[in-house]
């Protein structure tokens, strides 16, 4: 697939000498950047049960959260 990006001038020119340094391609090191980054993505959260998250409200009523939910509650 092609895709046009804008890249700064002076982080080409750096990206431009690496790669003649290396005997590489400019692409070859976007590339390679790109997959770092992507390898590099944390794998989505396991649900978990809190140990002592009770929020107690009005009256006898507790409310037990898991850290999803918590953070369904905190980030939307």
């Amino acid at each position: 697939m092609r895709t046009t990006i804008d890249i700064p001038d002076p982080l080409y020119r750096e990206v431009k000498a690496r790669a003649a340094l290396q005997g590489r391609t400019v692409k070859e090191i976007i590339l390679s950047g790109v997959k770092k980054e992507m390898e590099a993505e944390t794998p989505p959260r396991k649900r978990t049960r809190l140990q002592g998250a009770i929020i107690h409200g009005k009256g006898t009523r507790k409310i037990d959260l898991t850290n999803v939910d918590m953070d369904e509650i905190l980030f939307g």
